[in-house]
């Protein structure tokens, strides 16, 4: 057994909860406590007479215990003692002994606590000792009668701030007090914000801050004692709300489009006036080319170009240079060691600033202004330098500090993610409206069949260029198909799939296919696209198209339309209503398998017909019966010029800003006269090949195309020569005089000619080269009662009709 002197046990150590025993002067067990007999195991039956001596364990000094007791002659002696438990364990155990008087002799009151669990409140008592005094709370303990009993410094200092300073027994603040009688009636927490705006010292100038208070209960054994207070100044938390605020606000503010001009100058809003006077934001002109801005360090050939700036001043008094026009700052001036850097430069303004005497107008407006603190932060994303944004304060007395910094960079660094992510989208876009404007026709061909005017608007930054093309195709016998067509989705692959389509539909023209035929070979083409596309990783070539396609004919004056999924052309008669012909839709193109049909529209001469993308009547997202009465009101009076039915319609059934791609072809329609058109039956008789030389040649004089007559007499020959050999009857002979001479022989074959090279030692088998070489084009097309093949031969210009 051992015996210390102080142990630091003062504070911690309670006699209340403590373990007690009597030794007498015999050094003998005279009283044992309750708490000591659950302390050490022992009952008192077991303790009492026996020498204290006995509760030590074996290896303990016997002669400690009573020197430790004897040291405790006149006041409390603190020591630790190693103990035996009756189980055998050993304790640590803390002790305070006493000396005592009983009937003249001496014997010693000892307390024992177990030392673990007395450190372990001594740490629980200076915790909350802490708490109370060390922390930024201000907290105060009032009694049932609304008495201060206890307060902290804090508490102290906040009070004496507005005069009042807390002592024992003194009454507290009217909010406090007001605050804690709720409680003592509620007997629940009650929590209050306050607005502060006393100032932190004597003269100092305000600071408006908000005080958070919390009052609660205070039990103890016998219930309700009174009222824990407890208060905490939030400084400048107007500062960080409007500070928060304008972040939340730049978030749905910046970048709410794609449109570069339009991002810069929604930071410009964002600034000006909340953080600035005057804003300006100067790009790079790489930047807004767009092509790939630099990276790393500025390059020389780059300059600055001034995208937008904003004042508190309606008449921007401080732009030295306007919208668009490059910037030009002094080589040591904050903007370029900004750009230059990447790094913001914030500096007081003087008269004398070196780089601002550099520059005499920007140096006059300054100064004239009073301008008299500059902040230029780097514009920069993804590691690229696009421009600097400039601030400057004069009517705000305040100038820019790292709070300000801190906050102007973040709302720069976010609007710098917009300004890369619209640069880049406008870097596409452009690239695809340039793709898509290459596949479209540039101008489209002078016919006698029809007059064209055609629109195409590309959608706006939101939703990108599409897939909408329109198309005019010249075919055999002066007749003209016309297309249009919408393939879903945006951006370059859909604008490469229009290409594709496009270039598919002209190659399938040729072979003089009906309508509904032709759009079954296309939707079998884009089927196979898609399965091209499902095996690439990206799978964005072709998602879908829609199509009409329609063959006007100006000598029967009718059109053939089949479409696909598309919307039925509107046709403008010269004395009766706009008509929209009921034509079968048929399903969009790539779904594969499903027919199509084709529907024969007589039309008068002078007819005007519309072809146009889902756009155009869907436009602004109104009802499509809408779109439709519109269209109607747009194509009423048809013996206007077609441009300005063009106008008419885009007037009349547009917004400002389409969400969707628009293309629409419209045409009016011409016919050829008979005067133009001879026809003849052919025998199948090889001696109608010189009656057919005779008529041809009679009726080029007529049109006073003698000029041609030789080479016309001989495709005549060939081509009649052929049907009656190789083909099957009846046999006809048509000539066409258009800008053109056509030379038309059909039968009721169906085989298909082919031009072959004879060897020097046959007879025939040059009849097709022969034509191939003596006119502008020719070929065969196919229709129910067999073929006609057909040959076009250049006419002398004094011969047009």
């Amino acid at each position: 057994m051992r015996c210390s002197g102080e142990t630091g046990y003062h504070r911690g150590f309670d006699i209340a909860p403590a373990a007690l025993m009597i030794v007498d002067s015999r050094g003998k067990i005279s009283y044992w406590s309750c708490a000591a007999q659950e302390l050490l195991g022992y009952a008192s039956s077991e303790v009492l007479g026996r020498p204290a001596t006995f509760l030590l364990v074996h290896e303990a000094d016997p002669l400690a215990l009573p020197s430790g007791l004897r040291q405790a002659a006149h006041s409390w002696q603190d020591g630790i003692f190693s103990a035996a438990h009756n189980s055998g364990r050993s304790l640590q155990l803390a002790v305070r002994t006493l000396e005592l008087e009983c009937d003249g002799a001496s014997a010693w009151l000892v307390a024992m606590q177990d030392s673990a669990s007395l450190r372990a409140s001594e740490y629980r008592e200076t915790a909350a000792r802490c708490l109370l005094e060390k922390s930024p709370f201000g907290i105060a303990i009032l009694d049932s009668e609304l008495r201060i009993k206890w307060a902290n410094a804090v508490l102290n200092h906040m009070e004496s701030k507005s005069g009042e300073k807390p002592a024992g027994d003194a009454r507290p603040s009217p909010i406090v007090e007001k605050q804690a009688k709720e409680v003592l009636e509620t007997r629940r927490s009650v929590t209050s914000l306050e607005k502060d705006n006393s100032s932190q010292r004597p003269g100092a100038e305000t600071c408006e801050h908000m005080r958070v208070r919390s009052s609660f209960p205070l039990r103890g054994d016998g219930g309700l004692l009174g009222v824990i207070h407890a208060a905490l100044d939030i400084p400048d938390v107007d500062a960080a709300r409007d500070r928060l605020s304008l972040l939340n606000a730049a978030s749905e503010h910046i970048g709410s489009t794609l449109d570069l001009k339009r991002t810069v100058h929604e930071l410009a809003e964002v600034l000006v006036p909340c953080v600035a006077d005057f804003v300006a934001v100067d790009l790079l002109d790489s930047v807004q080319m767009p092509v790939d801005a630099p990276t790393g360090s500025v390059q020389n050939s780059d300059i600055l170009c001034r995208a937008t700036h904003l004042s508190i001043k309606e008449d921007h008094p401080e732009a030295v240079v306007g919208i668009g026009a490059p910037a030009r700052y002094p080589q040591k001036s904050p903007q370029m060691s900004a750009l230059a850097t990447g790094k913001p430069v914030r500096e007081v303004i003087r008269p004398f600033t070196p780089w601002l005497a550099k520059d005499p107008l920007r140096w006059s407006r300054i100064i004239r202004l009073g301008v008299h603190t500059h902040l230029v932060v780097p514009l920069r994303a993804r590691g690229v330098s696009m421009g600097v944004v400039t601030l400057m304060r004069w009517e705000n007395p305040h100038p820019f500090d790292e709070d300000d910094l801190l906050l102007v960079e973040e709302l720069v660094s976010r609007a710098a993610v917009c300004v890369d992510n619209a640069r880049r989208y406008a870097r596409q876009q452009q690239a695809a409206l340039a793709l898509q404007t290459s596949l479209l026709p540039h101008d489209l061909p002078d016919l006698s069949a029809a007059e064209f005017a055609h629109r195409y608007l590309p959608a706006d930054a939101e939703a990108g260029v599409g897939g909408d093309w329109f198309d005019v195709i010249p075919l055999s016998g002066a007749r003209v198909a016309l297309v249009v067509g919408d393939v879903v989705g945006h951006g370059i692959h859909a604008a490469a799939s229009m290409g594709r389509l496009r270039a598919a539909i002209q190659t399938l023209a040729d072979l003089e296919l009906p309508p509904d035929e032709l759009l079954a070979r296309v939707d079998d083409y884009v089927v196979r696209l898609s399965e091209e596309a499902d095996a690439t990783t990206n799978g964005e070539l072709i998602v879908g198209a829609t199509c009409l396609y329609a063959v006007y004919d100006p000598i029967e004056r009718t059109i053939v339309v089949a479409r696909a999924g598309h919307p039925g052309p509107a046709i403008a008669h010269l004395d009766d209503p706009v008509e929209f012909p009921d034509i079968p839709a048929g399903p969009p193109l790539g779904l594969g398998g499903l027919p199509f049909e084709s529907v024969e529209i007589p039309l008068a001469e002078g007819s005007v017909i519309a072809l146009y993308t889902d756009g155009l009547i869907e436009a602004a997202a109104r009802d499509i019966d809408i779109g439709f009465e519109r269209l109607c009101f747009a194509l009423a009076h048809p013996d206007r010029p077609l441009e300005e039915i063009c106008d008419t319609m885009i007037s009349a059934l547009l917004p400002d800003r389409p969400f969707d791609d628009v293309a629409f072809l419209i045409a009016r329609t011409r016919a050829l006269s008979s005067d133009c058109v001879a026809s003849w039956d052919v025998p199948s008789d090889p001696s109608a090949v010189h009656t057919a030389r005779e008529r041809t040649a009679h009726q080029l004089a007529i049109w006073h195309l003698d000029e041609i007559v030789f080479v016309a007499e001989l495709i005549v020959s060939e081509l009649v020569t052929n049907a009656i050999r190789h083909a099957t009857g009846p046999i006809s002979l048509r000539l066409i005089h258009d800008r053109v001479l056509i030379c038309e022989v059909s039968d009721g074959s169906s085989t298909s000619p082919r031009m072959r090279r004879a060897t020097t030692t046959e007879e025939g088998g040059r009849g097709l080269f022969l034509i191939a070489q003596s006119t502008q084009r020719w070929g065969a097309r196919y229709n129910a009662q067999g073929k006609t093949i057909w040959a076009e031969v250049a006419s002398p210009a004094s011969g047009h009709p």
